[in-house]
């Protein structure tokens, strides 16, 4: 019985370690996406990468332009009605308060950006490769973030 045991343990443990080298031999957006999917390189070719990707960066800097013009003016006109508001009495602000609570937030950050730089080397490096590994969407996809901003 304790051999049986032994077996069955034995026999699980080679078939998760087969699992783990499959897994290994696989690139990371096979095991989620599927066989189907890969880089968009291996998939398109140089015209229709350029055309997606100025089309969809297009369509970015649009939304982005018409966003952010309507959180602009939703953040300018809510601190002008504070500033109204505390004009006219309906508020009190303690702006000693407010510098010291300032103040304690641009110590915590100075103490933070020391440690958060190794953090953004190892992404800066890695947004790096992808870019180098999909230049000609990532490049038109910016022209066309571009050109919606512009427009």
């Amino acid at each position: 019985m304790a051999n049986s045991n032994k077996d069955l343990e034995d026999e699980i443990y080679d078939k998760v370690v087969d699992i783990t080298e499959y897994a290994k031999r696989q690139r990371w957006w096979n095991r989620v996406f599927g066989k189907n999917s890969g880089p968009v390189a291996e998939k398109y070719s140089v015209a229709t990468q350029i055309a997606i990707g100025g089309l969809s960066g297009w369509c970015t800097g649009y939304l982005f332009q018409k966003v952010g013009k309507v959180a602009a003016t939703a953040v300018g006109g809510g601190l002008l009605m504070l500033q109204i508001a505390n004009n006219s009495g309906y508020i009190q602000v303690d702006w000693k308060r407010v510098e010291k609570d300032v103040n304690k937030a641009k110590k915590q950050l100075k103490q933070g950006t020391n440690q958060a730089s190794a953090e953004l080397d190892t992404v800066f490096q890695k947004s790096t490769e992808f870019v180098k590994k999909n230049i000609v969407v990532t490049s038109s996809f910016v022209g066309g973030f571009l050109l919606g901003m512009a427009s």
